[in-house]
């Protein structure tokens, strides 16, 4: 499978463009929700009751990135067992390692907090995905580098996994440029409301 960066040079510029508008909106959005997280974790609370074993993959946040820590806390007291993703190489699924609050964190490519090399290598039956820009038929506008989609597309091949963007709700646009090679979200959290993919 190739990247999402590595498509026609036309749609590479559209995304190219869109990113440099979508984090700088995500950095406002990000100085005037300060409850957001807690919101964000309420709402996926009110919405989804996991059972005690499940993987949940998460993400430590970086930049303004929407804040999942207090969600990861909620999921592991619930007896929710904790990955975070880990960038292997170019071109390549992510690795997910098991976090618990007692995880001494690194800091790994891209400046991401992940766990160490010795951590558990657990594979995830649900994932929180972090975004620049997401759509309402559940594309989202990634960083570029095409881990998530190439991890989705690995996993699903394999099993039922379900994946949520992460999102400030003003993250929304009109429609994320994409190709075949963008995997589709089955849901969308925001701080504000649940969107769910029609199959």
């Amino acid at each position: 499978m190739t990247s999402p960066s590595d498509d026609s040079d036309g749609l590479t510029s559209d995304k190219a463009a869109l990113r440099k508008i979508t984090g700088g909106r995500r950095d406002q959005l990000a100085a005037v929700a300060p409850d957001s997280a807690e919101r964000f974790k309420h709402r996926f609370l009110e919405t989804w009751k996991l059972s005690a074993g499940t993987v949940v993959s998460a993400f430590w946040p970086i930049r303004s990135e929407l804040d999942t820590r207090p969600l990861i806390q909620a999921l592991h007291d619930l007896g929710c067992v904790i990955a975070l993703p880990v960038v292997k190489a170019r071109l390549t699924a992510l690795e997910f390692r098991q976090w618990t609050p007692d995880t001494r964190l690194d800091v790994g490519q891209f400046g991401v907090s992940t766990p160490p090399a010795d951590a558990a290598v657990l594979e995830p039956d649900w994932l929180l995905v972090p975004l620049l820009a997401f759509d309402a038929r559940g594309y989202r506008l990634g960083y570029g580098g095409g881990f998530y989609d190439i991890t989705l597309a690995d996993l699903r091949a394999r099993k039922k996994i379900f994946a949520i963007g992460a999102a400030y709700d003003g993250q929304e646009i009109a429609a994320v440029p994409r190709d075949a090679n963008d995997a589709r979200l089955d849901a969308i959290l925001t701080e504000q409301r649940v969107l769910i993919m029609e199959p």
